[in-house]
């Protein structure tokens, strides 16, 4: 089958591109002595994931439980929810993802969602792995690396019972953020991917000194801005000689495929995205002014509404996908659920019926919105992935 039989709009999947991400990501893991444990929320596809593991990754993380359980369901039996879970109905989903041989872990931020977790688990004389989530800077959920009740907080989980501490995480989402002030965008990527590191091993040293984790922790940083950037640190921890602390993990998910914000940010170039949104032009007028409206068969509900640090519009049109080239002038400018609308100042070469290709803003977004991926090899359709828990 050919890319141009498919139907529109469809997620491609360059496998040339995606082979070189998956690779390098390793390397980078490899070289600074941490195991990699994807996100894959970017991409909810248990044959990438197969993938992923193939190439040496160790572990995956998910978003959610369910994400989890579609995940243990094709195989992979080490999982991270990273994220804070509070709800009886999803403990139990935990425990019997367990009870059939998984280990899913998941995070706790709060006395009081920790307490609830630690209630179910221990009456059903059962134990949770859990972590710890620390907030180095995106100011999302999270105990405050340098708060004074961290160290009361760790304490307090520590000894709960039915749960299991296994260490700290962090996400370095402030990586999104783009530049300050008189910073390149490179500049801006180290700075948040050191203070995600550093301050995360700052927390870690405090509490090894006080004695709540040895060097069996888990110390797991990520975001693909960041981990673009990573270079692993040693901390000596106080009053315990030879002890030192560095992160063990990283947990990268965007960089499979990258996107329009990760070309913004600095992170790539635009020949590094693995995928595209294909789609069909419906219509075209042209204004008063000469500028030509294209509007094409993708909009809000594949494309997504996501903006980012530099972008522009909600994706990059590309004149040509086998280079990666974008397409001069032309900017997706609106979206409504079904169409989007591009202009283009001058008019357009476009003729209604023609395939177009788009760097989607936010690659993540755009595969949880369908049903499938579609590995494409140039012009040729090599293999189609179910896309899982929706």
């Amino acid at each position: 089958m050919l890319v141009s039989d498919l139907p529109t709009p469809s997620l491609l999947v360059e496998r040339a591109r995606l082979d070189t991400n998956l690779a390098a990501q390793q390397a980078r893991a490899n070289r600074e002595g941490v195991a990699l444990r994807p996100h894959v929320k970017t991409h909810k596809s248990p044959d990438l994931a197969r993938q992923q593991v193939a190439v040496g990754a160790r572990g995956l993380t998910v978003a959610t439980v369910t994400e989890a359980e579609a995940f243990a369901a094709a195989g992979h039996d080490d999982l991270l929810i990273a994220r804070e879970v509070v709800d009886d109905g999803l403990f139990s989903r935990i425990a019997d993802l367990g009870m059939r041989g998984a280990r899913v872990a998941f995070l706790v931020d709060t006395p009081e969602g920790a307490g609830l977790a630690s209630r179910f688990f221990a009456e059903r004389r059962l134990q949770a792995d859990v972590l710890v989530e620390v907030d180095t800077g995106h100011g999302r959920c999270g105990v405050a690396w340098d708060s004074d009740e961290a160290e009361g907080f760790v304490r307090h989980v520590a000894g709960l019972p039915g749960l299991a501490l296994g260490g700290l995480l962090t996400h370095g989402g402030h990586g999104y953020a783009g530049p300050r002030d008189g910073e390149t965008a490179g500049d801006a990527l180290v700075r948040a991917m050191t203070e995600e590191r550093d301050r995360l091993l700052a927390l870690a040293a405090r509490l090894g000194a006080a004695g709540l984790l040895d060097e069996e922790a888990v110390l797991s940083l990520g975001s693909t801005p960041t981990v673009s950037r990573f270079e692993n640190q040693h901390v000596p921890v106080e009053g315990r000689e030879g002890v030192r602390f560095a992160i063990t993990e990283v947990r990268p998910g965007n960089y499979v495929f990258h996107d329009a914000m990760q070309v913004a940010l600095g992170v790539v170039p635009l020949t590094a995205c693995a995928l595209t949104v294909q789609a069909t032009v419906l219509s075209i007028r042209r204004g008063d002014d000469g500028t030509d409206r294209v509007v094409l068969d993708a909009g809000k509900k594949v494309l997504t509404t996501d903006g980012g640090g530099g972008t522009e519009g909600y994706g990059i049109l590309l004149h040509s996908p086998s280079t990666m080239k974008p397409l001069p002038h032309a900017r997706l400018v609106a979206l409504s659920e079904e169409h989007g609308w591009v202009e283009v100042p001058g008019g357009s070469t476009f003729d209604v019926g023609d395939r177009v290709r788009i760097v989607p803003n936010h690659a993540c977004v755009a595969v949880a919105t369908q049903p499938r991926l579609y590995l494409v090899d140039g012009e040729d359709v090599v293999e189609e992935w179910p896309v899982v828990a929706r």
